[in-house]
C-alpha cells in the first residue's frame, strides 16, 4: 500500500512538471514547418559577388533572415566594384564598402554610399608588407579585406590575410597553409597610424576573417580553419569562433567547427526576433551557402536545413551560384528603396 502510494505521488510530481501538451506552442513537433518571424521595420540587405561573375557586386535582400531573393534580375548593381563585399556604417550613418582588384592588387580600395544604392570612391590604402615582426617574409598578396566599424573606440578595423609561402603545382596548399589575419586601425579610412600587425597568434592559417561583438561584452572573431582537412586537422576549411574581452584580444584558440568542412566566407546576422544568430557560409566553389544558428554566440550551434532541393525539408533558400559577400540588417524603408532601385524582375 505504501509503494502505491509513493508511485502515485511521484506520478502527480511528474504530470504537474510537464508541459501543457494542448497547445503546439508549448511543444512543437520537431522537423515541423516553420514560420520565420518578420518584423514591420527590420529587413536584410546582402551585397554579394556570384560564380558567373566573379568579384562583381551583386544584391540579394531578405525580409526574414532565411529566405533571399536576388535583385536587379540576378544582374550586378556596380560594374565600378570589385572584391568581396564587406560593408560597414559609419559614425556619420554613411556605409563604407571595402574591396580590391584582385590578390596581387597592391591597394585597398573604399567606397562610400548614404543609401546602399550609389556608391562613390571613396579613397585607397596601401599596406606595407615589407617588415612584419609577427608574419616574416610576407608575399605582396591581400586577401578579402573586411571592414567593421567599433562603436566604443571610434575606429575602423580593417582586415585581411596574407601568405608568406609561395605555392607550388606540386603542393599548392603551402600557399593557403601559410595565411595569416592582418589588421590595421583607423579614424576615417583616410589615415592609418600604425603599420600592420597579425590579429590572431595561433600557428593555424586563417582567412576570412569577420569580427561581432558579443552581447554579453568583449569581441568574437569568425574565421576559416585554412589548414587542409585530415585526421591531424579534422577542422580544417572549417568556420571557426574565438571570443576575447578587447577588440584586439587576445584571442584563444577558436572553438570546434560551426560548419562542415570545406565551408568559408562567413557572414553573420542577428534573425529579427532579436533571439537568434545567423551564420551564413559558402561551400565552395559557388556550390551554395550553408546556415548554422544559435541563440548566442557562445552556442549551441545546429546546421539549418536549406537549398536541398526538396522544398519542405528547407528551412532556408537562397540564390543559386551567389558566392562571397556581407549580410547587413536595414531597416524597411531602405529595403524598399533598394528593391525600387534594383527590382528582381528588371
Amino acid at each position: 500500500m505504501l509503494r502505491t502510494l509513493i508511485f502515485s505521488a511521484i506520478a502527480l510530481t511528474v504530470a504537474a512538471a510537464a508541459p501543457a501538451q494542448d497547445s503546439p506552442r508549448a511543444q512543437p513537433v520537431p522537423g515541423a514547418p516553420v514560420t520565420p518571424y518578420i518584423h514591420p521595420d527590420k529587413a536584410y540587405l546582402f551585397a554579394h559577388m556570384t560564380k558567373a561573375r566573379y568579384g562583381v557586386l551583386h544584391y540579394s535582400v531578405s525580409l526574414d533572415g532565411f529566405h533571399w531573393q536576388a535583385l536587379n534580375g540576378g544582374r550586378a548593381v556596380s560594374e565600378d566594384y570589385h572584391g568581396h563585399a564587406s560593408i560597414a556604417q559609419g559614425p556619420n550613418g554613411r556605409y563604407y564598402l571595402v574591396g580590391n582588384k584582385s590578390d596581387s592588387d597592391p591597394l585597398i580600395r573604399f567606397w562610400v554610399s548614404d543609401d546602399l544604392i550609389r556608391w562613390a570612391p571613396f579613397g585607397t590604402y596601401r599596406p606595407d608588407l615589407s617588415n612584419i615582426k609577427e608574419h616574416p617574409h610576407a608575399l605582396q598578396r591581400i586577401g578579402a579585406p573586411k571592414l567593421h566599424y567599433d562603436k566604443p573606440s571610434a575606429r575602423f578595423l580593417l582586415t585581411w590575410h596574407t601568405p608568406n609561402v609561395p605555392g607550388s603545382p606540386d603542393d599548392p596548399e603551402r600557399y593557403w597553409a601559410s595565411q595569416k589575419t592582418l589588421y590595421v586601425l583607423s579614424k576615417d579610412l583616410k589615415s592609418f597610424a600604425a603599420p600592420p600587425r597579425r590579429l590572431l597568434p595561433w600557428d593555424m592559417a586563417t582567412i576570412d576573417t569577420i569580427v561581432q561583438p558579443n552581447d554579453g561584452g568583449g569581441y568574437c572573431v569568425i574565421v576559416k580553419d585554412e589548414r587542409y582537412p585530415s585526421y591531424n586537422w579534422v577542422t580544417g576549411k572549417t568556420v571557426r569562433m574565438s571570443c576575447a574581452d578587447e577588440l584586439l584580444g587576445p584571442y584563444p584558440e577558436p572553438g570546434p567547427p560551426l560548419s562542415p568542412n570545406f565551408r568559408e566566407a562567413p557572414t553573420l546576422i542577428r534573425a529579427p526576433n532579436g533571439a537568434d544568430w545567423l551564420l551564413y557560409y559558402e561551400q565552395y566553389a559557388g556550390t551554395s551557402y550553408g546556415l548554422s544558428m544559435a541563440p548566442r554566440l557562445e552556442g549551441p550551434w545546429y546546421q539549418v536545413s536549406g537549398n536541398s532541393g526538396v522544398p519542405e525539408w528547407n528551412r532556408f533558400e537562397m540564390p543559386a551560384g551567389v558566392r562571397h559577400g556581407s549580410m547587413i540588417a536595414i531597416s524597411r524603408k531602405q529595403y524598399d528603396a533598394i528593391v525600387a532601385a534594383f527590382p528582381s524582375n528588371k
